[in-house]
């Protein structure tokens, strides 16, 4: 097994190392990952939206291939450093923001950080919508196990690919590979302790960055999409409940028997939702 990441272009912006994609011509979209993944979980998606999209995926700071921050990987300050790139690298704003997970706390705190880059907003299985979390993480932030699990390990790597997919063909031995490659950078262990100690504890996930974060959002005048898995086994899928509740504006949609990321297990269902829900957003 080759631990590599797959190929990709690289950044440097601030003097950071940032690995991305950048690929056709159209409205901007930008893609973000969840907590210790990489863009490479959006490559699907992003093949089919740049046929007619200006289409960017980027590694967050401190995931993958991008160098890590100089100050803690917080919620804010890994929407700055987005930020950050995409004007780096000419994206026009505002853009059509879709984080999964993490990235879809991520893509919420830009747009209510800086408005003027949220076109829309697509959480898909998105972190900031309850307290609830797997297990895995929640250990994470009991000292010193967390450090202990976040060593890389085959069958560690494996299980979070299971656990991930609904459906277990989905957990390639290429996926394997890249998430023992991102786990084996230096800096993964602490960049991921200092995110999952910084937005939970043993418990959960905190209340209190949820609650202004989504006070936040539910004051924006941005079209919004919450999409869940019905068999997430991350974040229940009785967080796009509360999701309906805190965004009562936003447009809803449940896939059945998905796990963590619909835009990988119905890439072809989830790309024409974005593109209805696009189209809906730009009309009268």
């Amino acid at each position: 097994m080759t631990l590599s990441l797959p190929r990709a272009a690289e950044l440097t912006v601030a003097g950071r190392r940032v690995r991305c994609r950048i690929s056709g011509a159209g409205p901007a979209v930008v893609l973000l990952h969840g907590i210790g993944r990489t863009l490479d979980d959006f490559t699907a998606q992003h093949e089919l939206l740049a046929a007619d999209h200006r289409v960017v995926s980027v590694d967050l700071p401190g995931h993958g291939g991008s160098a890590p921050l100089d100050a803690p990987h917080t919620l804010p300050a890994l929407a700055a450093a987005v930020a950050e790139f995409l004007d780096a690298a000419g994206v026009d704003r505002p853009a059509h923001l879709v984080g999964n997970s993490l990235g879809g706390a991520v893509a919420m705190r830009l747009a209510a950080d800086e408005p003027s880059w949220a076109a829309s907003l697509a959480l898909v299985n998105s972190a900031g919508f309850g307290r609830e979390v797997t297990v895995a993480l929640r250990l994470l932030a009991l000292r010193p196990l967390g450090r202990l699990l976040l060593r890389p390990h085959p069958a560690i790597a494996r299980r979070t690919e299971l656990a991930i997919f609904r459906d277990p063909a989905y957990a390639t031995e290429e996926r394997i590979a890249t998430a023992l490659a991102v786990a084996g950078q230096p800096h993964a262990a602490r960049v991921m302790l200092e995110l999952v100690r910084g937005l939970g504890t043993w418990r959960g996930v905190r209340p209190q960055w949820r609650a202004e974060l989504l006070d936040a959002v539910a004051a924006l005048d941005v079209p919004t999409l919450v999409v869940w898995g019905d068999r997430d086994l991350i974040l229940p899928a009785t967080h796009l409940t509360a999701a309906r509740s805190r965004l009562p504006r936003a447009r809803t949609h449940l896939f059945a028997d998905t796990g963590h990321m619909p835009q990988i297990e119905r890439a072809e269902e989830f790309h024409a939702l974005l593109r209805d829900f696009w189209a809906g957003a730009a009309g009268p």
